[in-house]
């Protein structure tokens, strides 16, 4: 299976234009993050977990050739705002997207995008078919995938298990039944916002608490904003076994 991360980054935090930041006037490639991402390759299938608003330079920058289906975790903007642009793969594939979400989040995309569920639909409009998921093991081509319902504050996020790899973005508390589900999972990664305590992200410390709970092989962290410094100080402060992500950061599990 080869994952490849599209963005490590967040809307949280996001500076303005002609922020003088350390972060932001760094020339190291690691600190420019888009909306977080990834990419599954395994056997016969492409998929990808959630399509925020950088969605199109993403699938361009990586050049995905086909895509098989859309996991989504949760309905904020950062995380559908981009799913507009699966109309080329519609136009490129002759088909319909398949995303998978909880019904929830359906009722969102339903909203934020109504033009592609209207009755009388403009031609070229995107084509997608929901399939609504629930906490429990469910398959796309095949392949068999475990959703993990962490919670972002008060909202259910779905975090997801493919084989040895398990991927949590938007969380700030993991239940020790879902805690369960990713046990002895070999990559995890997880949300790292920042380092201060925020309301509905793990801080850096809390998600190196959760890593050391799981005990995975290795770890990475995600959904990194602007305000948690430069990769190449941060990566200093890690343990061994936990890395920084960054887009364009391609793993084989």
């Amino acid at each position: 299976m080869k994952i490849t991360f599209l963005g490590t980054g967040t809307s949280q935090g996001v500076p303005v234009i002609a922020c003088e930041c350390k972060v932001c006037q760094s020339h190291d490639s690691r600190d420019k993050r888009l909306r977080s991402s990834i990419l599954v390759e395994y056997e016969n299938a492409t998929f990808i977990v959630d399509t925020g608003p950088d969605f199109r330079e993403q699938m361009l920058r990586a050049q995905v050739k086909r895509l098989d289906a859309i996991l989504i975790t949760h309905a904020h903007k950062d995380h559908i705002g981009g799913l507009d642009d699966v109309r080329a793969f519609n136009y490129k594939q002759r088909t319909s997207i398949d995303v998978y979400s909880r019904s929830d989040v359906q009722e969102s995309i339903k909203r934020e995008f109504s033009y592609a569920f209207a009755k009388n639909r403009y031609p070229g409009v995107p084509k997608i078919t929901l399939h609504t998921i629930e906490n429990t093991p469910f398959l796309i081509n095949k392949i068999p995938i475990i959703p993990i319902d962490v919670l972002h504050y008060r909202i259910h996020v779905f975090g997801y298990r493919f084989g040895d790899f398990t991927y949590i973005t938007d969380a700030n508390y993991i239940s020790d039944d879902e805690k369960g589900k990713i046990m002895g999972t070999k990559v995890l990664v997880i949300n790292a916002l920042r380092k201060e305590k925020h309301i509905s992200h793990f801080t850096l410390n809390e998600a190196i608490e959760i890593i050391s709970e799981i005990k995975p092989q290795q770890a990475y962290l995600t959904h990194i904003s602007h305000l948690m410094g430069l990769h190449q100080d941060v990566e200093k402060e890690l343990p061994a076994n936990i890395n920084l992500a960054y887009d364009g950061l391609t793993i084989n599990v």
